[in-house]
């Protein structure tokens, strides 16, 4: 159903508010007046997932637990779901691949902004009695590298941004923009692609060879033109307007040449057209007697 993205500086509460969002969220769902297709809020962290925050010390152990974070993101985008990520998502690269994930699936997005100042943030951390504290090192550093949500990205909208010292997080409009926001078709990037059948690349050149030769001996039959029916083999008839001259097979040798060069990269690389291609000897033959039938009308 959504996707809620928690973004912020280490230590600026951001699980506090993460999980005060998801309190106020599932007494929502569970009102007698809610009548709608979320069944349940799910909260991801890193705490849930068993990252500790020594895994942001070095790049090489923060990779594999973003990588964690993200699978289980996957796993749990679902129609009937709110999901709440609460991470730092300090990388924009990351949110949009987040948000990538949430729209293929067809869900809302927003994203909740703490914000709190940096030296609050290292006297929250240094202040934790359960040990989960960032090393002063990594505390600066990640705050360096923090890359701020911004509303005018696609990725980050709409974005509510929540105060250290707001008394609460913005739940009703947050819950506004998922059930009500404007949903976002899959990104052309996010589809899958729709693959050739095995045979498509012999279709494609037998029935054009076919269909050029017979195109030849159907103009010199009828040299002054118009509608005849060409067949490419036993099974493939389709109609076609000669023009009124002779049509000679080096001219059909040409437009065959290009028509496969053009039909060839659609096989060898796939194709994002909705609905996929179809490659039967009939639709080949259709799309081939169409573009004969335009270029030798110039």
């Amino acid at each position: 159903m959504a996707l809620i993205t928690v973004a912020g500086f280490p230590a600026a509460g951001k699980s506090s508010r993460a999980t005060e969002l998801s309190t106020y969220l599932a007494a929502r769902i569970a009102s007698p007046d809610y009548e709608g297709p979320i069944a349940n809020v799910v909260l991801i962290s890193d705490d849930s997932l068993g990252l500790t925050r020594a895994c942001y010390d070095e790049s090489k152990l923060e990779k594999p637990a973003r990588g964690a974070l993200f699978t289980a993101i996957q796993r749990q985008l679902s129609t009937d779901t709110i999901l709440i990520v609460d991470s730092l998502n300090y990388i924009k690269g990351f949110r949009y691949q987040i948000y990538c994930a949430a729209r293929e699936m067809k869900l809302r997005t927003c994203t909740m902004f703490v914000v709190a100042p940096p030296e609050k943030c290292k006297e929250w951390n240094s202040a934790r009695q359960d040990g989960r504290i960032y090393a002063d090192k990594t505390l600066e550093n990640l705050t360096m590298r923090f890359e701020e949500p911004s509303s005018m990205v696609r990725w980050d909208a709409p974005l509510f941004t929540v105060m250290w010292d707001d008394e609460d997080a913005p739940g009703e409009q947050i819950w506004d923009a998922i059930t009500k926001g404007n949903l976002k078709p899959p990104n052309s990037g996010t589809l899958a692609v729709a693959k050739a059948p095995a045979d498509a690349l012999h279709v494609l050149e037998h029935t054009t060879m076919l269909l050029a030769s017979a195109i030849v001996s159907a103009s010199s039959a009828q040299p002054t033109g118009g509608e005849v029916q060409i067949a490419a083999g036993t099974e493939v008839r389709v109609a076609m307007r000669l023009p009124g001259r002779n049509v000679t097979l080096s001219e059909l040798q040409r437009l065959k040449r290009q028509f496969v060069s053009v039909h060839k990269k659609a096989i060898t690389l796939g194709t994002t057209e909705r609905g996929g291609v179809d490659w039967s000897a009939l639709s080949v033959a259709n799309k081939f007697v169409e573009y004969v039938e335009s270029h030798l009308r110039q």
